[in-house]
């Protein structure tokens, strides 16, 4: 999947600004509703308040409550009412205001959302946008820290994507509102604060490429979303040991974009993953499958994962104990016997 379109926005052409990453999502928003009128968005919230993280915050005042409106408290009718919009034309973008309440709207999506194009043989599709806040760092509770991606990327027909930075979550969110078949958007809640320089409309890789966001030598750091940062500040610490770490940002999560992973591997023959959701059965467990699977050969060692813990996700005053950390990364590292040149 590959953007196609020419972007244009409200503020086309605008000077750099800083911008959070809510800030981006809402802008991405704003342009997708100003240059097609079949794009509606709704959820809990979202109207006058401009959702519980603001990202729809002064739309419904710039678009009216027939475009941007507040929905019941049903996660299973938002998805379904979308499926029958985008039946017809339109693209909905709903959202689920947080990770753990989009369970109740898990039928819809595993059931319908995800099976339409296959089961009307590719005759009708669905243009909607399922965002979903997720993962944790925020010090809310369990039911607002879930990090879901492995239910929704383990499901065949759809598209799941979580950006790491404003830039990402502008041009990411405009190219999944554009796709004709759903998209599930997963949006870091501990990055919405994330700031950065934007000139909008602004368009970076296809949502379905990995980026390599720091060039190493000694072995392969992949991250997503909320954890990019991580990787980040635990290759500036190794850095100051000797050490060279190349990070990856995988910004697709299904497709997942083998060659781009592959590459580093191969350059440094070995890999790890980090992410917030518990490590039994999570992402990483495929990501290090399919790592082995390609790269047996060039691997100096076993694929490491580093993530949170299997348990329900913790209390506020523990999740600096749960949640992967630099430290916690340079320790597993140190578990491989190296032999650095």
């Amino acid at each position: 999947m590959t953007a196609t379109k020419t972007r244009t926005g409200a503020d086309a052409a605008s000077a750099p600004t800083e911008l959070t990453m809510a800030g981006a999502l809402n802008a991405a928003l704003r342009d997708a509703m100003a240059e097609d009128d079949r794009v509606v968005v709704y959820g809990e919230d979202v109207g006058p308040l401009g959702g519980v993280f603001r990202v729809t915050d002064g739309l419904q005042e710039r678009f009216g409550d027939e475009r941007i409106w507040d929905s019941p408290l049903a996660e299973s009718g938002i998805v379904g009412t979308a499926i029958g919009m985008a039946i017809y034309g339109m693209r909905p973008v709903v959202e689920m205001q947080f990770d753990a309440f989009s369970y109740p709207a898990f039928e819809q999506i595993v059931s319908h959302v995800a099976k339409m194009r296959n089961r009307t043989k590719g005759r009708v599709s669905l243009p909607l946008v399922v965002r979903i806040p997720c993962a944790g760092a925020i010090g809310g509770v369990e039911h607002h820290s879930d990090s879901s991606e492995s239910y929704w990327a383990s499901t065949p027909g759809l598209t799941v994507v979580m950006p790491s930075n404003p830039a990402d979550a502008y041009s990411m969110l405009r190219e999944a509102i554009e796709s004709d078949d759903p998209v599930i958007f997963m949006e870091p809640k501990s990055r919405y604060w994330a700031k950065a320089p934007l000139a909008l409309p602004v368009t970076t890789a296809p949502m379905d490429r990995a980026l390599v966001v720091r060039e190493g030598s000694d072995v392969t750091l992949i991250g997503y979303g909320p954890t990019v940062r991580t990787a980040l500040e635990a290759a500036d610490a190794a850095a100051e040991e000797g050490l060279s770490i190349e990070v990856v940002d995988l910004r697709s999560l299904s497709p997942f974009d083998d060659e781009t992973v592959s590459a580093s591997v191969r350059k440094t023959s070995r890999a790890a993953v980090i992410h917030e959701a518990a490590q039994f059965g999570g992402f990483g467990a495929e990501v290090a499958a399919r790592v082995t699977e390609r790269n047996f050969y060039h691997l100096a060692a076993p694929v490491l994962r580093i993530t949170g813990f299997d348990i329900p996700y913790p209390s506020p005053k523990l999740e600096e104990y749960h949640l992967p950390t630099a430290d916690r990364v340079l320790a597993a590292l140190e578990t491989w016997e190296w032999e650095l040149a």
